[in-house]
């Protein structure tokens, strides 16, 4: 193999120690890629997370979901009651008594309460009481869900699809590449970047994982305002000198990538990763600009040219 044998540092492996893993370290999209068992189905200790994270299509579906079933279990309080306990159903063109029961339950909990359908009875009126106490409650909750999502710093970069192995004119050789971008119109200041680069080795008979942070051309940029093109330089103190194709493949290599950013419009610090598999090197290939200047001069980046280069 022709990767090149360098001290290891304990402290690049990302958490997974020298245990020799096939798949993605880290996924595309920035998630961890270990699934974690032993913890119970209905367990309060990630709720909050799960709720905060979780895509807006999931969440929206649990908050409607939440809703109807609410709506559906008090609306089967009030018909074991008695539906001659709700005044003003018999008026309505609504004849379904179940139904007649949760539209009032839904204005009941969102404290609307239109006037029509009206609770009639002690036990009914202190069944529409407490609905409307866990109205409050549960619709302050979602408040509270739904601007913690809105509000919470987060970094949204655009990396090229792959990483490439082009020339690299400083050195007179070749580098390892690949080019990212801001997706967002905030300002992203002091960008810090860690490339880290793992492959299974065979160590006395055993399968081990390595991990070596590679040097880069520029580790750091004060702001980020276009389109930044990550330099490995293949010089002959990299590990990944005299490497090929097949030693990639073999080895089944993968490039993880860590940033580290201070978002202005917050005044926080925010993160993101990626990683790169070893089918996504392209070899003897340069990126393609992608920013042009308009007939005022003004420089215009395309986000959608991020990942275009040639072959060479």
């Amino acid at each position: 193999m022709a990767i090149k044998k360098q001290d290891v540092n304990p402290e690049d492996d990302l958490g997974f120690g020298t245990q020799a893993v096939r798949q993605r370290i880290i996924n595309r999209d920035g998630s961890i890629n270990v699934k974690r068992l032993g913890i119970p189905f209905f367990s309060t200790t990630n709720t909050y997370h799960r709720l905060i994270t979780m895509k807006w299509s999931s969440f929206w579906l649990t908050v409607i979901a939440a809703y109807i079933i609410v709506n559906v279990f008090f609306a089967t309080i009030y018909l074991s009651i008695g539906i001659s306990n709700l005044h003003g159903t018999a008026d309505n063109n609504v004849t379904d008594p179940f139904l007649n029961a949760f539209f009032f339950s839904a204005q009941t909990l969102s404290t609307v309460g239109y006037g029509h359908i009206s609770p009639a009875g002690v036990v009914t009126n202190w069944v529409a009481a407490f609905e409307s106490m866990i109205g409050l409650l549960a619709f302050a909750l979602a408040t509270g869900l739904l601007y913690g999502r809105f509000s919470r710093p987060s970094a949204k970069f655009v990396f090229s699809d792959n990483i490439l192995i082009a020339p690299y004119p400083l050195t007179g050789g070749r580098g390892l590449m690949f080019r990212l971008a801001n997706m967002r119109l905030n300002i992203l200041l002091e960008v810090a970047i860690e490339v880290t680069f793992s492959f299974n080795e065979v160590v006395d008979g055993k399968t081990v994982r390595r991990f070596y942070t590679l040097p880069l051309e520029r580790s750091k940029v004060s702001i980020l305002t276009l389109s930044w093109t990550v330099v490995h330089p293949l010089t002959e103190d990299s590990p990944l000198y005299n490497i090929t194709e097949e030693d990639m493949k073999s080895s089944n290599a993968t490039f993880n990538v860590l940033i580290q950013a201070f978002d202005d419009t917050f005044s926080q610090t925010v993160h993101s990763r990626t990683s790169y598999q070893h089918n996504e090197v392209v070899w003897g290939a340069k990126f393609t600009p992608a920013f042009v200047h308009d007939e005022n001069g003004l420089v215009q980046l395309h986000l959608g040219k991020i990942s275009d280069y040639t072959k060479i």
